[in-house]
């Protein structure tokens, strides 16, 4: 049997899931298909977590408009989702004279695009800012700020998902077909019938669009490679720090981002790739990316390094043109109901909470959007306990023992976050489930302590059998079999 819904919603990044968000104030039966094993898994988990000002977007297109608005907006939001933010400000540094003529040009267009409190500084001014810093001027953006990807993407699918919407994990979407007025989905093993569409599928939105007769778009992938910095760089950096970006390219140039969590990021370049879902990281880029981080951070080391990783933008404009394209974000000609969105690159996060009011306003010409009133905006934040007060701390282990127990010493995380975080509401039961709700295993040692007592935590606690444990879902199981053991009878031991 069919599920029937007022909309289904194809893809959990921060679009699909700010989306589900917004249209869960009205009366809808709403439902979200996700290939992967849970929220923010592909574009929306590996990206910097910069929230944009906005000066980077040309002046005129839907992008600058969301990006411009949906900073300013983002600070409540969080508020609301219990999401970690920090208005940091940042700087676009001119490392020579090359670079002052394009720093002034992204000042101008910042400010046509309504961007507030744009400056540029001089060597001086740069210095007290950032004394670590090289260059030989900035643009200072006051504005700009930095939150989690990945939780904030969990707490839009949560906070949707406290408000009715249904979640369907681990449901690629493989076919597509219009039968009058509604759409008949296949994802994964089961068939959904909805009245509307919202194609959010990030890098395979084309593909998506093209099983329902949209085959006019093309994505590009393109990939960005990143290393993660230990903590003790933060004492040397206190906003994110960018280069003047560089025509034709990909991305935004090298940069140093400070996050809501202590570490600094380098990164990301920018390469045009085949595969899609390409995340390697190679030894050529990675070097090119430390000795570019250098030239803003001199006082950064190889030691400083504690992991690398890739993140893929699906970009409208290929690599003979370069550049960045507008979001696409529309019905579709030929399919009433079925709205597109494709090439939500950066800053897509930053701009997700107008992409969920206008796509809210597309559907609203098909659907009635009859409001809620026990609609709650508000989803209760985790409990941190690193970021606890000795006297707070001390009250939560008096009032929950678990919380007396560290599970990771490198981020302090107790057992309790990691029970908690094992009981997510969305039901996800991986690896990288718990550590995106929680940091374990994204400390120092990454993992080195903690895993092996998450696996036994989730063998206890979810009584899953060794075998079923897998990193991030179905084929990245962590142990394919069992040792025999008994007593050794070689002549070596024998003896």
């Amino acid at each position: 049997m069919d599920h029937l819904y007022d909309v289904v919603i194809i893809g959990a990044g921060v679009a699909g899931c700010a989306i589900a968000r917004e249209l869960s104030r009205y009366r809808l039966h709403m439902a979200v298909l996700e290939k992967e094993s849970d929220a923010g898994m592909g574009i929306s988990g590996r990206n910097s977590g910069v929230v944009h000002a906005g000066f980077n977007c040309t002046p005129g297109t839907l992008k600058a408009g969301m990006c411009v608005e949906g900073c300013r907006r983002f600070e409540a939001w969080c508020r609301e989702l219990g999401v970690p933010y920090r208005k940091t400000g940042k700087l676009v540094v001119a490392l020579g004279n090359e670079d002052l003529a394009p720093l002034q040009a992204l000042m101008d267009a910042g400010v046509r695009n309504g961007v507030q409190d744009l400056r540029i500084i001089g060597p001086e001014e740069m210095r007290e800012m950032e004394p670590h810093i090289g260059g030989i001027a900035a643009m200072t953006s006051p504005w700009t700020g930095v939150t989690s990807p990945y939780e904030l993407t969990i707490g839009l699918a949560e906070n949707a998902h406290a408000n009715g919407v249904e979640f369907y994990f681990s449901h690629p979407v493989t076919r597509i077909r219009r039968e009058g007025n509604t759409y008949r989905i296949q994802a994964g093993e089961q068939m959904f019938r909805s009245r509307a569409v919202v194609n959010a599928a990030g890098l395979f939105s084309d593909r998506v669009a093209a099983m329902i007769g949209d085959d006019t778009y093309t994505l590009h992938p393109c990939r960005g490679e990143y290393y993660i910095l230990d903590k003790r760089i933060s004492a040397l950096l206190h906003r994110p720090v960018y280069p003047v970006p560089r025509p034709g390219e990909g991305g935004l140039g090298v940069h140093l981002t400070t996050t809501v969590d202590g570490n600094v990021l380098i990164g990301p370049s920018a390469e045009y790739i085949e595969e899609r879902e390409d995340h390697g990281t190679t030894r050529e880029v990675m070097e090119q990316l430390y000795q570019e981080a250098r030239q803003l951070l001199p006082e950064m080391e190889r030691k400083d390094i504690i992991r690398d990783y890739a993140g893929i933008r699906p970009k409208l404009v290929g690599k003979k043109v370069g550049g960045f394209g507008d979001f696409i974000i529309r019905e579709s000609d030929k399919n009433p109901g079925f709205v597109n969105l494709i090439g939500i690159e950066s800053p897509g996060l930053t701009s997700a909470p107008l992409i969920g009011e206008y796509v809210a306003d597309i559907l609203g010409q098909r659907l009635p959007l009859a409001v809620r009133p026990d609609f709650q905006p508000v989803r209760r934040p985790p409990v941190r306990f690193r970021e606890a007060s000795d006297e707070e701390k001390a009250r939560l282990i008096a009032s929950d023992p678990a919380y007396g127990v560290i599970v990771c010493r490198c981020e302090e995380i107790t057992l309790r976050e990691v029970l908690d975080a094992m009981n997510n509401p969305l039901g996800v039961r991986t690896l990288t489930g718990i550590k995106y709700r929680t940091r374990a295993m994204m400390g120092r040692c990454q993992g080195g302590y903690c895993l092996p007592r998450m696996v036994e935590l989730l063998q206890e606690t979810m009584g899953l059998a060794p075998e079923e444990v897998t990193l991030k879902g179905p084929g990245s199981e962590l142990f394919s079999g069992r040792v025999k053991t008994g007593t050794c009878t070689c002549s070596t031991c024998s003896t």
